[in-house]
């Protein structure tokens, strides 16, 4: 076979369970009844198992068995640029960008820090909240140097507005460097998300540069905790 026959149980469960043909907390039959099932090496389901837990289908529990965990969990890239639209259009769930506030503002003197500005500079302020099957989970806090970016609207906000900055206005964005905090949430916080009685937000800040070294965005992304893993690709340097 040209596919290990552990990945080929591996591909076979999470597809089941992808399809809900496994539901959250039942248990999967056991080792044993596996390697009858697929006539092979318990050595070889364990292996098909251990993928399946790093992969976040089951939890192995100590004398119980390997247990099904609910997926309804959205995976974000730590490293990477990339927009809630371009991951929505991978999703396949139900997203909504809701705007509550696009306006140019005189800026405080934290966002004066965070976004290296002087005294007559402004920013573009945009609000959104991000809606996925029908609960608001995210909280976009975005602001904008208007020296790069002299022009936004409602319209351009509902829809990307890196599609706008990259098409429109031929602005080349380069790199970001994240900040990742576990806060409690904000009165804002309150108010906009569907909490559901959690007391604290993932909070991922984005200082966003252009290709020539430029700062030109401030982000704070406000995220309910039980609905999102934050992941990365990492390879140990020699």
């Amino acid at each position: 076979m040209i596919n290990k026959k552990y990945l080929v149980i591996y591909n076979e469960i999470a597809k089941q369970i992808d399809e809900k043909l496994w539901e959250p907390d039942q248990l999967l039959p056991s080792e044993h009844e596996l390697k009858e099932q697929y006539n092979t090496s318990r050595e070889t389901i364990r292996k098909a198992l251990n993928l399946l837990s790093q992969n976040g289908y089951i939890q192995k529990v100590r004398g119980k068995g390997s247990v099904v965990i609910p997926r309804n969990k959205y995976d974000f890239p730590v490293s990477g640029l990339v927009s809630f639209k371009e991951l929505a259009e991978k999703m396949n769930n139900q997203t909504k960008t809701i705007v509550h506030d696009v306006s140019l503002i005189k800026p405080n003197s934290y966002l004066k820090q965070q976004l290296q500005l002087n005294s007559k500079d402004q920013v573009w302020q945009v609000i959104r909240v991000r809606d996925l099957d029908g609960g608001k989970v995210i909280l976009d806090k975005d602001f904008f140097n208007e020296r790069y970016v002299p022009f936004l609207s409602k319209e351009i906000c509902q829809d990307s507005i890196y599609a706008y900055l990259e098409g429109e206005m031929n602005l080349s964005i380069s790199f970001a460097k994240k900040e990742i905090t576990v806060d409690e949430p904000t009165e804002e916080d309150q108010q906009l998300l569907d909490l559901d009685g959690f007391h604290n937000v993932v909070v991922i800040k984005n200082y966003v540069y252009l290709d020539d070294a430029s700062l030109f965005q401030y982000t704070e992304s406000r995220h309910r905790p039980d609905r999102f893993r934050f992941v990365d690709f990492a390879r140990r340097q020699q």
